[in-house]
């Protein structure tokens, strides 16, 4: 079970092109935009702070080792940190209360029929024009009542945006780049100074600063013990019945085939209904990556979107820690001494049940 959330703090600028299956000539793209750094990045952190400093439990972490993510939280507030609204819950655009001259959102919340996902309509009974912009809930208000807290403001937008930034290796004696590799545009993130990202893991990291993601950017990064009698630890450990919301992208199916969901989603050879979005890549480095010999990346993989609604017609009865191992695949040891790690250890398809409109 998660144990710790593990807070990281960006000192300046973080890296937001890791992109997805951009080749290494192509890096100042931005189609291949990916922020935040996935699960895989702090996993891969802890792995080597625990081997390289000798740490307690260093020869077993890469089997226990579990870390899902990336969230985000207030700096004072690391508990109610922020997950993806549910595919259910919709914002539309901000407008102005012309009496009260006030912003607002509007939202759109979908049901299930016998028609499939229908979308709710207005006073006037027409349906709402929504746009389908990335947004935040904190997780304190992951409940039935969840289009309450919507309408409350208790969702909010990406606390971060991207900035071109250019490095230049200048040749000693003229103002002129190097001939070879002189240039390299980097699309950095800056975070809000008020936020940071928080990751769920079964294992705590020293305090203190460290290189992390892409071009080594310096954060600093806290560990926090999750209280077993907090929200967030009941939460977790609340059983899914029916339906469902992802909070991380998942990737089902076999080391060969990726799926939608997994086969026992099924019922009678009916699949589950499902309200999502395109597909995200899902791809990750493989054992230790250094300026000589760099680590190789894994097979690239699409993942079914963070806020996909699954909607089954049998009661799973589990959480997310019960979804058995064969539901996932693993990833194959392409470097010497990597051990497979299912990705589940990533935090693939960590999701929490939801009340759906519609559903028993």
């Amino acid at each position: 079970m998660f144990d710790y959330l593990i807070a990281v703090k960006p000192l300046g600028f973080l890296y937001g092109s890791a992109g997805a299956f951009l080749s290494a000539e192509n890096l100042v793209g931005k189609s291949g935009t990916k922020f935040p750094p996935d699960a895989s990045v702090l996993s891969g952190l802890i792995l080597r702070t625990y081997q390289e400093h000798s740490l307690d439990g260093a020869e077993r972490i890469k089997k226990e080792l579990t870390v899902a993510g990336a969230f985000w939280a207030k700096d004072d507030d690391l508990e109610s940190f922020y997950v993806p609204i549910p595919r259910s819950l919709v914002f539309g655009e901000r407008t102005i209360d012309q009496k009260s001259r006030q912003k607002k959102d509007d939202y759109n919340q979908w049901t299930l029929t016998s028609k499939g996902w229908t979308p709710c309509k207005d006073e006037n009974n027409q349906e709402k024009e929504v746009s389908s912009d990335y947004k935040w809930q904190k997780i304190d208000y992951w409940d039935s009542s969840l289009s309450n807290t919507l309408k409350n403001g208790l969702a909010t937008e990406t606390p971060w945006r991207f900035n071109p930034f250019l490095h230049p290796q200048l040749q000693e004696n003229q103002r002129h780049v190097l001939e070879k590799d002189g240039l390299f545009l980097e699309n950095a993130v800056q975070m809000s100074e008020d936020t940071c990202l928080v990751y769920l893991s079964t294992h705590k990291i020293p305090d203190g600063w460290y290189r992390f993601g892409g071009e080594s950017h310096l954060v600093e990064i806290r560990s926090e013990k999750i209280d077993h009698q907090s929200k967030i630890y009941r939460l977790l450990n609340t059983k899914i019945s029916k339906s469902f919301a992802l909070i991380c992208p998942a990737v089902w199916g076999t080391n060969n085939l990726s799926t939608r969901y997994p086969p026992e989603f099924k019922t009678n050879g009916k699949c589950p209904q499902m309200l999502t979005d395109r597909p995200v890549p899902f791809r990750y480095r493989l054992g230790k990556g250094d300026r000589k010999n760099s680590s190789v990346l894994s097979v690239g993989r699409y993942a079914v979107p963070a806020g996909t609604v699954y909607v089954l017609k049998h009661d799973l009865n589990k959480t997310w820690w019960d979804f058995p191992n064969e539901w996932f695949p693993q990833s194959k040891g392409q470097v010497e001494s990597s051990q497979n790690t299912l990705l589940k250890q990533f935090g693939c398809g960590l999701c929490l049940p939801i009340t759906i409109n519609g559903v028993d």
